[in-house]
């Protein structure tokens, strides 16, 4: 299907693995020009080759920045003044009870997974508007709506991104600029393979067994009842990127196999 995205430029954060690295491979398949970025300069090199392997005549680029380091998004914003599509995807989150995480971890979540996001739209956002079109998308996930107790902050994080992007979506009355939110679920990325694959040789069974115990016993509100694949989030939020999905805006949509449940 063409997505008649060819021509415009995207930026994905935290895009050198996992859902962002598969969005940039679909975007390239469809002839967008995509600037991925990461932490440091080797995990860029090296998601670059692969992506100009995977993608014949690939326009594809890095930018490193670390999004906790403010004025690393400051030196990215300089180097790259405009595009027509920002995908807030960079994230990251810790595993502890809501009495052992700190305040300072609180605070270094909500710098990377939202703050970078609020940075980078209230610079692009302007540009968009004057050109009459752009798609700003967040990238939550199903936490935000199960809020697992020893992920409290990250999801409060996520959470968060629903009302920035709802917020921005009302700045865009009557333009071709579009704002909304994705919501996978539990994705099969390459920390979840390495989580799999560990505590299948913990168990001694198969990772197959394990991601059936985990559906069964943990993600319990999953109608997949499995992973999604990375090419499942990543061909949703592709589309809406594109100038096919211009009659949603200020929305959520889900791509988390059911598992958040209710009928909003």
């Amino acid at each position: 299907m063409d997505l008649n995205l060819k021509g415009k430029t995207a930026f994905i954060s935290g895009s050198t693995s996992g859902i962002g690295f598969t969005t940039a491979k679909t975007l390239l398949e469809e002839g967008v020009t995509v600037y991925i970025n990461g932490r440091d300069q080797l995990s860029i090199e090296k998601a670059v080759i692969q992506l100009k392997d995977e993608v014949v005549g690939a326009k594809v680029f890095g930018l490193v920045a670390d999004f906790s380091k403010f004025e690393q998004v400051e030196n990215l914003i300089k180097r790259l003044s405009e595009i027509d599509i920002l995908i807030n995807n960079v994230g990251i989150y810790s595993s502890k009870s809501f009495f052992e995480t700190s305040i300072e971890t609180w605070q270094e979540q909500f710098q990377v997974n939202l703050m970078s996001g609020v940075a980078l739209s209230k610079y692009y956002l302007k540009g968009m508007l004057d050109r009459n079109w752009g798609r700003i998308l967040f990238i939550s996930s199903e936490c935000a709506y199960l809020v697992p107790p020893d992920m409290i902050s990250y999801s409060t994080t996520k959470a968060s991104m629903h009302a920035v992007s709802r917020g921005l979506a009302l700045l865009t009355k009557g333009t071709g600029v579009t704002s909304n939110v994705i919501v996978p679920g539990s994705t099969l990325t390459k920390g979840a393979k390495t989580f799999l694959a560990d505590k299948a040789k913990k168990y001694d069974t198969s990772p197959e067994a394990i991601e059936k115990d985990f559906f069964n016993n943990d993600r319990t509100s999953s109608l997949l009842k499995r992973f999604a694949s990375t090419d499942e989030i990543a061909t949703t939020i592709a589309y809406l990127c594109s100038p096919l999905s211009s009659a949603t805006n200020g929305s959520v949509i889900k791509v988390d196999g059911g598992s958040s449940g209710g009928i909003l």
